[in-house]
């Protein structure tokens, strides 16, 4: 699993054909793609680390509380081209990223143990739909994040 997270100060997510908008105030964006070989425990730790990463300000400027600690909120959005391989040609090649099949169900395991770490709702695009991605990244503080670099 590989995330991009974003501390955003507001960021939304819409989907005109559905007539779908989500949005948070100040907290993370998580663009979030999946491979086959994905494990629950590769979402679990996903999920733990991302709740868990002190990538806030304290009182003193430092960054050290997390999206819990300040009771932020959090919006996911799926994103497969996070395995875009550029290796060759100039036409990115996704067969790394996993098939909806896989990825749908991973996705949706992703979202309830992080509401479950978050102990609060997450906000959310629609997997696979063509969506429209607004932040205000705030820093910028951005940090990718590949589940298979754990020790």
């Amino acid at each position: 699993m590989r995330t991009v997270i974003q501390r955003v100060s507001k960021a939304s997510v819409t989907v005109h054909a559905e007539n779908y908008h989500a949005g948070i105030e100040s907290g993370l964006l998580v663009l979030a793609a999946f491979v086959d070989d994905d494990t629950s425990e590769d979402i679990g730790w996903m999920a733990r680390k991302i709740a868990s990463m002190r990538i806030f300000d304290d009182e003193n400027g430092v960054m050290n509380l997390s999206v819990k600690d300040i009771d932020g909120d959090v919006l996911v959005v799926s994103q497969f081209t996070l395995y875009a391989s550029t290796a060759k040609g100039n036409r990115p090649s996704y067969v790394k990223a996993a098939k909806p099949e896989k990825a749908i169900p991973l996705y949706e395991r992703f979202l309830d143990i992080l509401e479950t770490h978050l102990e609060k709702s997450v906000r959310r695009g629609i997997f696979g739909a063509d969506m429209k991605v607004e932040l205000l990244n705030d820093g910028p503080v951005t940090i990718i994040v590949d589940s298979k670099d754990k020790l």
